[in-house]
């Protein structure tokens, strides 16, 4: 079953509880919540204290996507403010395995994050310790940005890798109406989306990427 993750970073944060609401009342599976440091990528956004203010106002599980240069400084805090899964980029840390170890730690679920560039050979050795794989299709740190249709080769390629294990993958960057089928019929089934899920009629944009994704 395809899972709808709708990111908080394309929400309109002058109306974030209204806009929250919205996608709760769309029966979405995830709330997806990227962390920026302003260094891995040229972006800021969201911190530990932003997840845990926005922890009381929602039931939805909190999908936190790390974008942070060495990302163990902060796992134990942004699973205090309330993630229930933790992905990190291969390249963000020095060592992946003990950066997926911590977070397993403290009871919640953790995931690799591939971007265009990086190839799938970096999850070889660390397949049987995640919940989640994150392929980027577009680069990450913005938001609004152009889809890349060369990673529904990759999320194929990711799903032969897999097999039998139980992993999500999740893809996040450009993701709409037109281009979702191609993903899911590649093997991806947690679909992000930012600026596609609330730029005009938020339950509207989520009926219609769920049934382009199931059709």
């Amino acid at each position: 079953m395809v899972k709808l993750s709708p990111s908080i970073f394309g929400a309109d944060f002058g109306r974030l509880n209204e806009q929250i609401k919205a996608v709760e009342d769309c029966n979405v599976e995830m709330l997806h919540i990227d962390v920026m440091d302003g260094n891995y990528v040229p972006n800021i956004a969201f911190g530990p204290d932003q997840i845990a203010m926005l922890r009381p106002h929602t039931d939805l599980f909190f999908d936190v996507h790390m974008m942070v240069m060495e990302p163990d400084r902060y796992i134990e805090r942004i699973v205090k403010a309330g993630a229930q899964m933790i992905t990190v980029h291969a390249e963000a840390t020095t060592h992946l395995h003990r950066s997926l170890m911590l977070i397993k730690s403290f009871g919640v679920k953790c995931g690799v994050v591939l971007n265009p560039a990086t190839p799938p050979d970096v999850l070889k050795y660390v397949l049987d310790d995640i919940d989640m794989v994150l392929v980027m299709t577009v680069n990450p740190g913005g938001g609004g940005g152009s889809f890349n249709p060369t990673m529904i080769e990759k999320v194929r390629e990711i799903k032969e890798m897999i097999g039998d294990r139980d992993i999500d993958i999740q893809v996040d960057g450009g993701v709409n109406s037109d281009n979702v089928k191609s993903l899911v019929d590649a093997g991806a089934n947690v679909i992000v989306a930012g600026s596609f899920a609330f730029t005009g009629d938020v339950a509207k944009n989520l009926d219609d990427l769920r049934k382009a994704a199931d059709a």
